[in-house]
């Protein structure tokens, strides 16, 4: 059987590609468990902006949310439970990105896309409402339907 040159580099050139691609992807991996490790607790919304207007911070300390290691979250107002749901991100992107489906709450069965930055011990999101596109920046203006929030790790008790 005979094999060109250029078989032979085509060959080796796919080779490449496959190996780097598996590569990629095991970087995204990587960095996706390592997100999801720091994510994983108990965070207070100490900060909340919707459609440009600012919520009082009183009002904004009463959220918390608490993310599992699975992906799952759960959104409480002063302890009780007000929202449900599963995320996936992708930490490889510019801004981050975050995807949320609700699974119980008013918004049960909905995506929406958004962006994130992690801290240590602080977490910002900017967060688009079902079916309008991904922020690009951290920012909530009038009329854009954006959430903004800024979250704070709450102490293991």
């Amino acid at each position: 059987m005979k094999t060109s040159f250029c078989g032979f580099l085509v060959l080796g050139a796919l080779f490449t590609a496959i190996v780097a691609l598996g590569a990629a992807d095991d970087a995204k991996d990587e960095a996706i468990k390592k997100d999801r490790k720091q994510i994983e607790g108990t965070w207070r919304v100490v900060s909340l902006e919707v459609r440009g207007e600012k919520f009082k911070e009183e009002d904004a300390k009463a959220l918390t949310v608490v993310n599992g290691a699975d992906g799952s979250w759960s959104l409480r107002d002063q302890g009780e439970e007000r929202s449900k749901g599963t995320s996936t991100f992708d930490p490889t992107k510019n801004p981050k990105t975050i995807d949320f489906t609700t699974t119980i709450g008013d918004d049960k069965g909905k995506l929406c896309f958004g962006i994130y930055e992690l801290g240590e011990k602080t977490r910002k999101l900017c967060i688009a409402p079902a079916g309008m596109e991904r922020p690009t920046e951290f920012s909530s203006k009038p009329g854009s339907g954006h959430i903004l929030v800024t979250l704070e790790r709450e102490k293991a008790k």
